[in-house]
């Protein structure tokens, strides 16, 4: 088996990391979220100890590739620890409104600090990266599978963008690449958050592979395989052959997807100049589809204001730099992680479960412009990402 050539720490750290010998004496370093029954849910520790192994890993001249997943069947990483940004907004708000009231440490600015730093860092890493994503794949998660170069979806994943339900949009890059997406689709997903199977996320640019998730130990085992090189370049080629190689047969196997069937649906309701009139256009929509009354159902239950600020980072990234945005990003999501709109997403979704949000406004109309720009005020002189 792959495992007898690897050395690992231990099975009880909330990350697990191996190295693996190759079959021409190079290494393959392993990254196991290991947080199962939270559904490897990110902690800042582990956003830590990612951070130090891959930068540790990155002068390892003999380490040729980085292989990321997650424990158990449920999930690569269903998101970051909400429930933990939660209860130190509660202990910093005041009961405000405004985006920078609230008193306290920065504990919320601190962990999307080093969340974004591990994202922009699996975007930019100068070796190659594959990210095996099987089953949830939402928030946090999503950050980390999509900054990876080579993206392997499963028969159950399921990846989303969900965070407009708790009082929050999506971040973590996800204004960069939910821009990327073909169409209007991007903006059709940060509104409603509709999750994505295998199929959807290899067609709107989201992952690279559809391999069944019982392939996992053929598919290390062919990577152990492989005549490593010294070009970074060259391996990424070797490593598109073999995956490429498992994709072709798992794929016609996947679930069949969703946005290709509805891709024009999507451009004709998302093609409008105001907000409201998307909202409108999607909540009136006939339809009896599964998926597309779903993605109906989440919008309606979405925060208006996390609506509205998705929207306009959306459009304001469109030709920004993946640095930019992250900077961008941060002082957004310290300005919402302070606000009492998140506070009581949490709460209904996750806390209190009764799923009965008090939103601050009633519609994407009722709320001021000068209410969301205050969002995207910066509370810093200089951006703790400056230096990215």
């Amino acid at each position: 088996m792959a495992a007898d050539n690897s050395t690992a720490t231990s099975n009880d750290d909330p990350v697990i990391f191996k190295e693996i010998a190759t079959s021409n004496g190079r290494l393959i370093g392993q990254i196991i979220l290991n947080a199962p029954a939270k559904l490897n849910a990110l902690t800042l520790e582990m956003v830590d100890l990612i951070l130090l192994k891959l930068t540790q890993w990155q002068y390892d001249d003999n380490l040729v590739l980085v292989l990321m997943s997650g424990s158990g069947d449920k999930a690569f990483c269903a998101g970051g620890d909400v429930q933990a940004l939660y209860q130190a907004a509660k202990n910093i708000n005041n009961g405000g409104k405004a985006a920078n009231e609230g008193h306290g440490d920065e504990i919320a600015a601190h962990f999307f600090e080093r969340e974004y730093r591990l994202d922009y860092l699996l975007h930019t890493y100068s070796k190659p990266i594959i990210t095996w994503g099987h089953g949830f794949i939402m928030g946090g998660g999503l950050g980390i599978f999509a900054g990876c170069q080579h993206r392997v979806v499963t028969e159950q994943t399921r990846l989303a963008m969900p965070e407009s339900s708790i009082g929050l949009y999506p971040d973590v890059g996800g204004s960069y690449f939910l821009n990327k997406m073909p169409g209007k689709t991007g903006l059709f997903l940060a509104l409603t958050g509709a999750a994505l199977n295998a199929i959807d996320s290899c067609y709107v640019g989201l992952a690279d592979y559809s391999i069944e998730h019982s392939q996992f130990n053929d598919s290390l085992n062919a990577l152990i395989a492989i005549e490593w090189q010294t070009s970074a370049s060259a391996n990424n080629v070797l490593i598109q052959l073999a995956l490429d190689k498992l994709s072709v047969a798992s794929t016609p196997l996947m679930p069949a997807g969703h946005i290709e069937q509805h891709f024009d649906t999507i451009n004709q309701l998302c093609n409008n100049k105001y907000l409201s009139d998307i909202v409108s256009a999607i909540s009136d929509f006939q339809t009896d589809n599964a998926w597309l009354t779903k993605a109906q159902a989440n919008l309606a239950y979405a925060s208006p204001l996390s609506l509205a600020i998705s929207a306009k980072q959306l459009k304001e990234s469109e030709q920004q730099s993946l640095k930019t945005i992250f900077n961008n990003e941060l002082v957004l999501s310290r300005n919402l992680a302070r606000h009492s709109e998140f506070i009581e997403g949490v709460r209904a979704l996750l806390i209190d479960k009764d799923k009965q949000p008090q939103w601050q406004f009633q519609s994407v109309d009722d709320i001021p412009t000068a209410f969301i720009d205050s969002f995207f005020t910066s509370p810093w002189q200089k951006n703790p990402l400056a230096n990215l």
